[in-house]
């Protein structure tokens, strides 16, 4: 990273410290139910995971061990979305209940071979965020509270060019998630007319999430502003029931805003496939359209049965890893 061109709005020097070469273990195991800690050994890397026993669910009987459990079981198909990406941790050390906090900066003491994305922002700060290149750093990760992950959409090497664009579909009080899917179905065609591939999945909270993967190129504000005209051009069409307004308090009742603005510089949405942290321990989860045109729930994806639906589909999403496939955003700017 150079210091010779000084941090500003559009232009962020960034660079990678420590280890670059992910794990190769491939290993998939259990963890021991009956135990307050484990000590995992990984070739010449060891995790220690502590505080098995503590409830994170309590009313689901989900504990962290579970928690980890979950991470364990998904990590082939979670990784590939996780490389390369700084990751900002939101802690919840006393479950998914409790009160959280985010936390930028890599704790340390920390093991050496964390992988570090140091980004400057436009203040002079240099950020040292953890990068979950493999099962080792994930585990470390999670075993910090950590039930989501929330990982930057540009890549480390270049954190002003991302390789997608989404659409954060979150629904005004007084508007059910059957108008969510309306709403994700109204982006897809819209997307579809300017012929750009489009892949959906839900928050796990109580929207979706829609994304376009690009080739890089543009900078993150000709992102945002691509992402706001289709957002407003939307709103203008069907004024009843979208909306892109950007004060909270103008925003119509019963109404889905289509966010934009999470596609600002340093905004992050959980991952595809993160925990959330809500009652029924559901996913983020990648959905084909045709499920959407039939209709589900939320609720329909949790901790308890996604990974079986993994053995059966695989990764929906896997296209968004890959490099063929993606759209020139410069020519819709």
């Amino acid at each position: 990273m150079t210091r010779a061109v000084r941090a500003t709005s559009t232009y962020h020097p960034s660079r990678v410290k420590g280890p670059t070469n992910p794990s190769s273990s491939k290993i998939r195991f259990e963890i021991p139910k009956d135990r307050e800690m484990v000590q995992l050994e990984f070739g010449d890397r060891t995790v220690k995971l502590t505080n098995l026993q503590k409830p994170f669910w309590p009313k689901l009987g989900l504990k962290k061990r579970d928690l980890l459990q979950y991470y364990i079981d998904m990590s082939h198909v979670l990784l590939p979305h996780l490389q390369d990406r700084a990751m900002v941790m939101k802690r919840y050390p006393n479950g998914a209940g409790a009160d959280f906090f985010f936390m930028k900066h890599a704790p340390t003491p920390r093991p050496d071979w964390i992988e570090i994305c140091s980004i400057e922002h436009s203040s002079g700060n240099i950020i040292d965020f953890p990068v979950v290149r493999d099962l080792p750093t994930l585990l470390w990760t999670i075993n910090l509270g950590c039930i989501d992950l929330n990982q930057w959409y540009a890549r480390c090497d270049d954190v002003d060019r991302p390789d997608y664009v989404n659409f954060d579909l979150d629904p005004v009080p007084g508007a059910g998630f059957r108008k969510v899917r309306e709403t994700a179905l109204l982006v897809r065609d819209a997307l579809a007319r300017m012929k750009m591939p489009s892949y959906a999945k839900t928050t796990g909270a109580t929207g979706m999430h829609v994304y376009v993967p690009i080739v890089r190129g543009p900078i993150q504000k000709q992102v945002w502003t691509f992402a706001k005209s289709v957002a407003q051009t939307l709103a203008s069409e069907r004024p009843g029931l979208i909306t892109s307004e950007y004060q909270i308090a103008r925003r119509p009742r019963g109404h889905v805003l289509v966010d934009y603005n999470q596609n600002a510089w340093g905004r992050t949405l959980a991952s595809v496939y993160s925990l959330r942290p809500t009652p029924k321990a559901t996913v983020s989860m990648p959905v084909t359209w045709e499920e959407v045109e039939r209709g589900f729930e939320i609720a329909d994806f949790r901790i308890d049965n996604v990974p079986e639906r993994i053995q059966e589909l695989g990764d929906l999403w896997k296209p968004l890893t890959q490099k063929r496939g993606r759209i020139k955003l410069e020519q819709h700017l």
